[in-house]
């Protein structure tokens, strides 16, 4: 692993890794991404791979539970803005963002029009302005003028041989991303920085790589830039718009803290304690990967908190689920919360989002054009090819109103108790 040395402090990359139109131009009166919120993602291969994953949908759709947003991503790998080829016979844009009555459309560009190198960035800026001037006065929803976001690349990450002109190319990305911040402020677009936010996380020495081969974003990846890009989205609350589950609790006299979470019936057992903590809001969901994170990203894991345990090992479980074990020190420091029967109830709901998607995919990006208008036309798959995938799009339909149910929160008996 390959890492360049570190060289923030926590507070210097919290002012920017939340961005959005600079305070040199009021802000939008209203976040970005609202309740009930019908949103078309488009863009580049960054764009495409979100709906692969589901951590950015996740957490949107459990941010407003009673009233939840509905989500199409049209992101194509590749895209640019002013190069975004389709096959023979695909359908327009315009036509899938009217058939979803689409609110707002999230633009993720910059990546490979970066490309062009810095006599490019002109020529970047004018493609935003005109892409931005091409959707005025369109009511996708039939009632109102689209709104827009629009997200910077990520940085560059440097991996050693895999990345030869990492410098040359951070550069390059600075400046598209500096480029269309400049547009989105003068448009009154609210604009996400990814740019800074990755690049900062990227020069952290601890924890796994972001990317594949620089520029695109493993799994790990996904998950760490989706809860920036989700506080870009959502900002009604800029302080803690989905504060991850935090108990704070004392052994001794069983005073307790929480956030995200209500506890109740504390009480000391003869190896441990015992409490009852109802679900107020869904808890987060854990990482791809086994290995220690970056400090600054410690803040988006649940956690539970024990002081003045005697010392000993103590096993935490959740409505008798074993769920983690550690030392008495551990728990006095935080420990992190993330295989609860809540957790692998978020994490299926992740995956029935992926599976929404997929649908959707199979009814509007056709995987096999030769069913379409090469030889295998009239053959009978090809003629069943209209129906398949008018199917699909109710499939995804149907699964995107199953959606809408949400994470179920219960009430759950949380036990801790010393095992050694």
């Amino acid at each position: 692993m390959i890492r360049k040395p570190h060289s923030i402090i926590v507070l210097l990359f919290w002012a920017v890794a939340v961005s959005t139109v600079s305070a040199e131009s009021p802000l939008p009166p209203e976040s970005p991404i609202r309740p009930g919120d019908r949103i078309a993602i488009v863009g580049n291969t960054f764009a495409d791979q979100l709906r692969i994953h589901g951590y950015l949908e996740t957490m949107l759709l459990q941010r407003w539970p009673d009233n939840p947003v509905s989500i199409r991503n049209l992101g194509w790998g590749g895209d640019m803005l002013n190069a975004r080829d389709r096959p023979t016979n695909f359908p327009a844009e315009e036509e899938t963002l009217l058939a979803h009555r689409t609110d707002v459309i999230v633009g993720c560009f910059g990546m490979g029009e970066s490309f062009a190198g810095e006599e490019g960035v002109q020529s970047f800026q004018a493609s935003v302005d005109a892409w931005i001037k091409s959707l005025e006065g369109k009511t996708y929803n039939g009632k109102s003028q689209v709104r827009l976001v629009l997200v910077s690349p990520i940085a560059n990450e440097p991996l050693g041989k895999l990345t030869p002109r990492h410098e040359q190319r951070d550069r390059e990305l600075s400046a598209y991303s500096q480029a269309m911040s400049e547009v989105a402020i003068a448009a009154q677009v609210p604009f996400v920085d990814l740019y800074q936010t990755s690049r900062y996380l990227m020069d952290e020495p601890i924890g796994p790589n972001f990317t594949t081969n620089g520029i695109h974003l493993n799994s790990y990846g996904y998950w760490a830039l989706s809860h920036y890009l989700f506080r870009g989205l959502v900002q009604d609350d800029l302080a803690s718009p989905q504060p991850p589950w935090r108990i704070s609790l004392d052994a001794t006299d069983l005073t307790v803290q929480a956030n995200g979470l209500a506890v109740s019936d504390t009480a000391r057992t003869e190896a441990g304690l015992t409490f009852r903590a109802t679900e107020l809001i869904a808890p987060t969901l854990p990482p791809p990967t086994g290995e220690d994170l970056p400090p600054q990203l410690h803040h988006f894991r649940d956690s539970l908190t024990i002081a003045n345990l005697a010392p000993g090992i103590y096993k935490l479980a959740i409505d008798d689920v074993s769920v983690v074990t550690a030392s008495h020190d551990d728990w006095a420091r935080g420990v992190t919360i993330d295989t609860s029967p809540a957790h692998q109830q978020a994490e299926a709901f992740r995956a029935a989002v992926n599976d929404k998607n997929l649908q959707f995919t199979y009814s509007w990006k056709a995987l096999n054009q030769v069913h379409i208008v090469g030889e295998r036309k009239k053959s009978p798959s090809g003629k069943a090819l209209p129906a398949e995938v008018i199917e699909f799009n109710q499939l995804a339909q149907k699964r995107d109103a199953k959606l809408r149910d949400g994470i179920e929160r219960q009430t759950r008996n949380w036990r801790v108790t010393r095992i050694h």
